[in-house]
C-alpha cells in the first residue's frame, strides 16, 4: 500500500502476523482511505486538524480470514475477537500482540460472551462462551487457550447468549431458550418458540429474562430449586405485542427501565418491574415539530434508513443508532434533545457513550466518528431580520415574518451533536468497537481487520519515558548543569 497516490492520512503496512504503527488523523472532505475512493458526501465533515480527536496513531491487527463481527473485553488489557471464520483470537490491547488463537468451530461465530468466575471459586481463569452456526457452543479458557467443554445438542443456531452471574447459570437463545449451569448441564428449556429464533436477551428483576422474538417480547421467569423440588424450570409469563415490526435491539437502561428498537424506527421504553410502556418514540426521522405540513420531512423509502440497530445510555439519556443517524432521547423530558440525521453515509451499527459527553459511532460506510453533545446557545428573543439586505444589517426588521422563526427555535432540539473526530482506516463495514480508557479504541470490520486506535499524545509520552529510562540504565544520559 506504500507508494500509492494517497492523500495525507493513515498509512500502514499489512503483513500476516506483522503490525506497523501509523498515524490516523481521519478524513478530508472528498476522500476515504483504504482503498482511496473519491466521492462527495453530504455528511458533516471535519478537516485534517482534528484538535479534539486524541486517536492520531493506529495499529492494524491481522489474524482473521473473514468478517470480524464481535469484540469482547476480557479485562483491563485483553480483548477477544470473533467472526465468520469461526476463529476466536485473544489480543493484548496495549501492544496489539496476538496472545491466543482458539480453533474449534467449523462455521461462523454467532454470539460471544464472557463467563466470569465465581468470587468463592479458587480458580480465577477467565472463561468465554462462543456460539456458532455449526450449532455448537464452546467454553474457552482465555488464560490458557484450552477448550474446556463443547455442547453440540442444539436443534438450531444459537443467536444470543446471556450469563446470569447471580445464579451462576447461562442461557442460550435460538429457536428455543435453554438454561445451563457452569458444568454445561442442561437445566431446563422452553418449547419451540419461532423459526426466526430469539434475536436478543436481557436479564430483569425477579429471576426474569426478556427475549426478543420477531416483533414480540416474551417475559420468562426462572424457577430455581427449593427444598421441595431440586428441579429448574422456565415459565412464559407474558407476551408484549406493542411493536409493529421485528425488534432489532434490546438493552437495559437502568434499574427502572429497559428499551427496545425495531426495524421501522419504533423505540419503546419499558418499566422493568411491571413491563408497562413508559414512553414511546416513533418520529426519529423528524424530531422537531414542523409548522407547515408542506415542510414535513418524508419518510425514506428504504426500511433500513430508520432501523434502530443499537442503543447506549447514561443517567439522563438514551442514545439511539437509527438508520444513518444518531438521536439523543432524554428520559426525563421524554423527547429527542439532539440529533444528527445523517451521521454516516450508511447505517450506523454500533454506538457507545464516552466520558465528557462524547459519543462514538461506527457504520457500514467504514468510518468511526466521535461526537460531542453540546447545549445550543440561547438566541436573543428579538425578531430575526429577513431578506438579503437585512442579513447585512440594512433595512427594517420584518416582525411578522420572524414569528414562525421564533416558534421553530422553541420547538427545535435544545442540544446538538458536533463532530470532533473522524477515524478512517477500514475499507469495509465497521461492525463494532471497544473502548479502553487507558489503551484506546478497538474496531473490527468486514475487511477482516482489527484496528487499535491510540492516543497519540499519550503514546508519544510513553515512548519518551521509555527512551529516557533506557538511556539512564545504560549510563548514556548526561544532564547538563
Amino acid at each position: 500500500m506504500t507508494g500509492s497516490p494517497h492523500p495525507p492520512g493513515p498509512k500502514f503496512l499489512l503483513l500476516q502476523g506483522h503490525l506497523e504503527l501509523g498515524s490516523g488523523l481521519g478524513r478530508s472532505n472528498s476522500w476515504t482511505c483504504c482503498p482511496c475512493i473519491s466521492q462527495k458526501s453530504p455528511l458533516q465533515t471535519i478537516g485534517e486538524e482534528q484538535t479534539q480527536n486524541p486517536y492520531t496513531e493506529l495499529l492494524v491487527l491481522k489474524a482473521h480470514h473473514d468478517i470480524v463481527r464481535f469484540l469482547v473485553q476480557l479485562d483491563e488489557y485483553r480483548f477477544a475477537s470473533a467472526g465468520d471464520d469461526g476463529i476466536v483470537v485473544v489480543w493484548n490491547a496495549q501492544t496489539g500482540e496476538k496472545l491466543l488463537e482458539l480453533n474449534g468451530h467449523t462455521q461462523k461465530i454467532t454470539a460471544i460472551i464472557t463467563f466470569p468466575p465465581l468470587e468463592v471459586c479458587e480458580e480465577k481463569n477467565q472463561l468465554i462462551l462462543t456460539a456458532s452456526a455449526d450449532r455448537t457452543v464452546i467454553v474457552w479458557d482465555c488464560d490458557t487457550g484450552r477448550q474446556v467443554q463443547k455442547v453440540s445438542c442444539f436443534q438450531s443456531t444459537v443467536k444470543c447468549l446471556i450469563v446470569l452471574q447471580r445464579l451462576d447459570i447461562w442461557l442460550s437463545g435460538g429457536n428455543d431458550l435453554c438454561v445451563w449451569n457452569r458444568k454445561l448441564d442442561l437445566l431446563c428449556k422452553t418449547s419451540h418458540l419461532s423459526d426466526t429464533g430469539i434475536s436478543a436477551l436481557i436479564e430483569i428483576p425477579k429471576n426474569c429474562v426478556v427475549a426478543a422474538v420477531g416483533k414480540e417480547l416474551i417475559i420468562f421467569r426462572l424457577v430455581t430449586p427449593t427444598g421441595e423440588s431440586l428441579e429448574w424450570d422456565i415459565l412464559e409469563i407474558k407476551r408484549l405485542l406493542d411493536h409493529q415490526d421485528n425488534i432489532l435491539s434490546l438493552v437495559n437502561v437502568n434499574d427502572l427501565s429497559f428499551v427496545t428498537g425495531s426495524h421501522v424506527g419504533e423505540m419503546i421504553i419499558w418499566n422493568i418491574l411491571d413491563w408497562t410502556v413508559q414512553a414511546r418514540e416513533c418520529n426519529f426521522w423528524d424530531p422537531s415539530p414542523q409548522l407547515d405540513t408542506q415542510q414535513e420531512i418524508k419518510l425514506c423509502q428504504k426500511p433500513n434508513d430508520i432501523s434502530i440497530h443499537h442503543f447506549t445510555w447514561d443517567e439522563e439519556n438514551v442514545f439511539a443508532a437509527v438508520g444513518r443517524g444518531l438521536y439523543v432521547y432524554n428520559l426525563q423530558m421524554k423527547r429527542v434533545i439532539a440529533c444528527q440525521k445523517t451521521a454516516h453515509d450508511s447505517s450506523v451499527l454500533h454506538i457507545a457513550k464516552l466520558p465528557n459527553r462524547q459519543l462514538i459511532s461506527c457504520s457500514e460506510d467504514g468510518s468511526v466518528r466521535i461526537w460531542e453533545l453540546r447545549e445550543k446557545q440561547q438566541l436573543a428573543a428579538e425578531p430575526v431580520p429577513t431578506g438579503f439586505f437585512n442579513m447585512w444589517g440594512f433595512g427594517r426588521v420584518n416582525k411578522q415574518a420572524s414569528q414562525p422563526v421564533k416558534k421553530q427555535q422553541e420547538n427545535a432540539p435544545p442540544c446538538s451533536l458536533e463532530l470532533i473526530g473522524d477515524l478512517i482506516g477500514h475499507s469495509s463495514s465497521v461492525e463494532m468497537f471497544l473502548y479502553f480508557e487507558d489503551h484506546g479504541l478497538v474496531t473490527c470490520s468486514a475487511d477482516h481487520l482489527i484496528i487499535l486506535w491510540k492516543n497519540g499524545e499519550r503514546e508519544s509520552g510513553l515512548r519518551s519515558l521509555k527512551l529516557f529510562q533506557k538511556l539512564e540504565e545504560n549510563g548514556d544520559l548526561h544532564l547538563a548543569v
